[in-house]
């Protein structure tokens, strides 16, 4: 009996699974060298990643950006993909950005393609489903998935998540991207050069503008007009997709995070 290949999905992946030089404190406290490697619920967060991204229809390539070529030489689970080249290691850069744009670039830059990390250790293969099918059906250049505060604090009231705050809502970042277009490369190309100015805010108003910082930091700026302003500042057209699921915008970053993930995970079964 032969079983028929499955076929390769439209999304090829980047998964970035680097960290800072000075190494990670999640990772040190958990007694590992590499964050990507850290167990949640008995599992690396990586290997989940990696297994809800195999499992997913629309997946075709995926690409890991790692710290380590051998980062994931103990992963029994994920030998066969590796060996097969459906999922192949590449070299971070500095920084996420860079390490984007260089995994999309030796890919060949396929589009669509999806990004995500490591530490998303709660994704599953119906997510990203949901996720690919409303990003094929969305005009524009480069897709960010967040998740409505509204949703997440009715979840996890104790929980503690960056927000972005607009007019109407504030939002979490979902860690899924979509490169649309080879003009998402501008997008990159922007989002590197706020990560250098990172320590220098004044830098990095003055690229978004001042009018618009001001309309946002009085919660008067709408997201389609912040969508609207990245659009114009990158070159490249900008949109969101708001996904309802409160655990989407769980990424395992601090020991409280890997707290709540396991907790998730543990409710699930």
């Amino acid at each position: 009996m032969t079983t028929e290949a499955k076929p390769q999905g439209l999304f090829q992946v980047i998964v970035l699974a680097g960290q800072r030089p000075e190494g990670d404190p999640l990772a040190r406290s958990q007694g590992h060298e590499w964050k990507a490697l850290v167990p949640v619920a008995g599992m690396p967060m990586v290997e989940r990643v990696l297994l809800a991204l195999l499992a997913a229809p629309s997946i075709g390539q995926i690409a890991v950006a790692a710290p380590t070529p051998r980062l994931l030489d103990d992963i029994l689970s994920l030998h066969e993909a590796v060996e097969s080249g459906r999922i192949r290691i590449l070299p971070t850069e500095a920084g996420p950005a860079a390490s984007t744009a260089a995994a999309w670039k030796a890919m060949g830059m396929p589009c669509p393609a999806l990004v995500t990390t490591a530490d998303h250790a709660l994704l599953t293969p119906e997510l990203l489903e949901h996720f690919c099918q409303r990003a094929s059906r969305t005009q524009s250049d480069i897709q960010a998935a967040l998740v409505p505060a509204t949703a997440i604090r009715a979840a996890f009231p104790e929980a503690r998540r960056t927000y972005l705050r607009f007019k109407e809502e504030s939002y979490s970042g979902a860690n899924l991207f979509v490169l649309a277009s080879p003009a998402a490369l501008h997008a990159i190309t922007f989002w590197q050069e706020v990560e250098q100015d990172r320590k220098h805010p004044w830098r990095i108003a003055r690229r978004i503008g001042l009018t618009t910082l001001i309309l946002y930091l009085l919660r008067r700026l709408s997201l389609a007009a912040a969508l609207e302003r990245v659009s114009c500042l990158t070159g490249a057209r900008a949109d969101v997709i708001a996904l309802p699921q409160a655990w989407a915008a769980v990424d395992v970053d601090k020991p409280e995070d890997l707290d709540l993930a396991q907790r998730i995970l543990a409710e699930r079964k």
